[in-house]
Parts: C-alpha cells; sequence; structure tokens
C-alpha cells in the first residue's frame, strides 16, 4: 500500500545505490534479533498526560523467556509503517520484584485482554488463547518516541509513556477507533470479549500499576540540560 505525503518523514527518495545496497546487505546478514520477533499484536494505547488522545498500536513481538516479552510498536502493520516507540511486558512474578516508584510507569494487561481489545491478526482465537491467559497477568511499560497521532513527519521532544486502556471514563478507547480496527480484520471486539469470559483475571492487580486511575496523575519526561560528568583520562 503507497503512503500518503503525510505519513512519509522530509528527505530525498531512495537512491538505486542506496537500494541496490539495502538489498545486498539483506542477503550477507542475519538480523537475527528481528528474525525473533514472533507475534504481531493490534492493540490501542492512550497518553498518560493526555488521555483523550488514543491509538491503535502494532506491536511485532519477541519472548525472550516466559517472564519477559519486548515489542517493537508501530503505528501501523503497512509496509510503510512508523516505529513509534518500544514497549516492555513482564509477569506480575518479575512486577512484584520491582519497587514501588518505578511500578508506577507500568500498566496492566488484564481489560485489555478480557475485553477484547488486545488481538493478533489472522490468528484463530482458539491458537492464541493460552497465550491471552498468560498475558491478561502481565504489566507493560511502553514509551511513545514518535507522536505521529499528532503529525510530527520526524520524532520530536522527550518519549511520552502511554497507558492500557482501562474501563473507567478516559480509560476507554474510542469506538470509532475500534470500528476502524474491526472492519480492517473482519473480526468483532465485542465477540471476542464474550469468548474470553473464562479467561481468569489476575487474583490480585498491584495498585502501583495504573497509577493514574487511583491518583488521576501522570508521568512525564522533560529534557532539560545537565552539566556533564567529568571525563577522566584513561592514560594520564
Amino acid at each position: 500500500m503507497a503512503a500518503s505525503e503525510a505519513e512519509i518523514p522530509p528527505g530525498k527518495s531512495m537512491t538505486v545505490e542506496q537500494t541496490m545496497l539495502d538489498k545486498g546487505a539483506q542477503m550477507l546478514q542475519t538480523l537475527e534479533p528481528i528474525k525473533q520477533m514472533s507475534q504481531h499484536v493490534c492493540t490501542f494505547a492512550l497518553y498518560s498526560n493526555d488521555m483523550h488522545r488514543h491509538i491503535e498500536t502494532h506491536h511485532y513481538v519477541t519472548r525472550i523467556n516466559q517472564d519477559f516479552l519486548q515489542c517493537a510498536v508501530y503505528d501501523s502493520d503497512d509496509s510503510h509503517g512508523r516505529l513509534i516507540g518500544v514497549e516492555y511486558i513482564i509477569s506480575d512474578r518479575l512486577f512484584e520484584g520491582l519497587n514501588p516508584e518505578e511500578q508506577k510507569l507500568w500498566h496492566s494487561h488484564a481489560y485489555e485482554i478480557k475485553s477484547g481489545l488486545w488481538v493478533n491478526p489472522r490468528v484463530p482465537e482458539m491458537v492464541v488463547k493460552p497465550e491471552l491467559e498468560n498475558l491478561a497477568r502481565t504489566y507493560g511499560k511502553f514509551w511513545c518516541t514518535w507522536q505521529t497521532d499528532r503529525g510530527d513527519k520526524l520524532p520530536m521532544g522527550p518519549p511520552a509513556l502511554m497507558m492500557s486502556p482501562q474501563a473507567v471514563n478516559l480509560g476507554m478507547v474510542r469506538p470509532d477507533l475500534i470500528k476502524k480496527r474491526d472492519d480492517k480484520y473482519n473480526i468483532s471486539t465485542d465477540t471476542l470479549k464474550v469468548s474470553r469470559v473464562e479467561i481468569g483475571e489476575p487474583e490480585w492487580i498491584n495498585p502501583q500499576a495504573d497509577y493514574w486511575k487511583q491518583h488521576q496523575k501522570c508521568f512525564v519526561v522533560d529534557a532539560e540540560p545537565v552539566e556533564m560528568k567529568k571525563i577522566v583520562d584513561p592514560f594520564p
């Protein structure tokens, strides 16, 4: 699918020489980390400092082990999809080992899974059901580095902390975004929600996660100049 002008970062078109170099590199290099991406997940996220802003996200997931996943997050699954951030996902066991201040940066996934918002496009539910049962007990930390939803043609400013949708007021995803996603993949979020009723929820979701729900406060990153640590000559 061709990218629209609004989706293309500023810059010159690829030269023939650059295209040939890239093709040659693909043949000679292993690109092993990328090959470990085993799942495509489509879901939604909200900016923690402005929860009126909802975005559709496409996670390309690498499972490092049973307790830890890392995701490259794009704004679409098309060939021109833009890399907009990264999310780390950990089990409840690892989450409980974090200090309380760190836990405030993470969100729970139980509602996102149970409500049918989290989907693996084109993969039958019966195939992904065991994975969904595991994910319902996980926590994620998602930093958005490129706010394409506001029209940024380049990654601008510091990263923004994102939150998972929840069943409360501003934490609910806009219906028009859900419909657009469902139409694209020919699915029904409402039907998925019904089919996931039996997925077990965590017995206890740590209240340090989803911090905004309890305190109506968010976390932002500001870039400010600071004094450099002096470099010591290693060979005086």
